[in-house]
């Protein structure tokens, strides 16, 4: 894999969006922000890749279980290009989906994040809202932790005015951290994947929606949360300070 370090300038905000319309000229704007951005929870941080997560993110990929609602495990190879066009993304623009290590013990144990949605469905163009932990990191709270930090880094520094998830109908597990997210289904919204072909037993799929209530978080970007690590202070930050929003307050 080719690991590229970006050049520093400063991120332009987005424009304020309030409909689908202005979704959408987000989306295509490609809003950059460089170097790439880390963010801290109390147990987690959701950082750029390294080269040392492929081999375990080809572990996860390989499990049954884990991949259960995806349609099926990954070979090393794809896996490994997984890595690559993630790692891909989040060099070139800032965001994405994220690895997650444990800040306790420095260990990888999966991704989550932002991702445009990379198909035509009727709530399309969008931004979704995923995770994918190895089974060891289940039962912890944290891909409902992490996720949390990935949706206001989306509200507050984004500008985004809705997020959104889905899933298989019987994936329960993701499902429930949805909804620990404050997000809504509505039934009337299931639509069958259309990268799964008619007749999959994985095609239909439900949505969850959340809007943006309030701006309500700082974030830094990687460089930033490093110096303030080493007891340093920077002025360079991505920042956007107001009231909590109600759906994702608190753990």
């Amino acid at each position: 894999m080719r690991w590229r370090s970006s050049q520093s300038r400063r991120p332009q905000p987005p424009p304020r969006c309030r409909t689908r319309a202005c979704t959408a000229r987000v989306l295509r704007s490609r809003v950059t922000l460089s170097p790439p951005v880390e963010l801290r929870t109390a147990r987690l941080v959701l950082r750029p890749w390294k080269p040392s997560d492929v081999e375990p993110f080809a572990r996860l990929n390989a499990d049954d279980e884990v991949m259960e609602y995806l349609p099926g495990p990954l070979e090393r190879k794809d896996s490994d290009a997984s890595a690559d066009r993630i790692s891909a993304i989040i060099e070139s623009e800032g965001w994405g989906w994220w690895a997650v290590e444990l800040v306790s013990t420095g260990t990888f144990i999966g991704f989550t994040g932002l991702s445009r949605t990379a198909f035509d469905a009727p709530f399309t163009p969008a931004v979704e809202v995923g995770w994918r932990l190895a089974r060891p990191a289940w039962g912890h709270g944290y891909a409902t932790e992490g996720a949390r930090a990935a949706v206001r880094f989306g509200f507050d520094v984004l500008d985004l005015p809705e997020i959104v998830s889905f899933t298989v109908a019987g994936n329960r597990r993701s499902r429930a951290v949805m909804e620990r997210l404050g997000m809504t289904h509505d039934p009337r919204e299931d639509f069958d994947h259309p990268r799964l072909p008619p007749g999959h037993v994985l095609r239909r799929h439900v949505l969850y929606r959340l809007a943006r209530e309030a701006p309500t978080i700082s974030v830094r970007r990687g460089q930033e949360a490093g110096d303030r690590r080493h007891g340093q202070r920077s002025g360079r930050d991505v920042r956007r300070v107001a009231g909590r929003t109600r759906a994702l307050g608190g753990d």
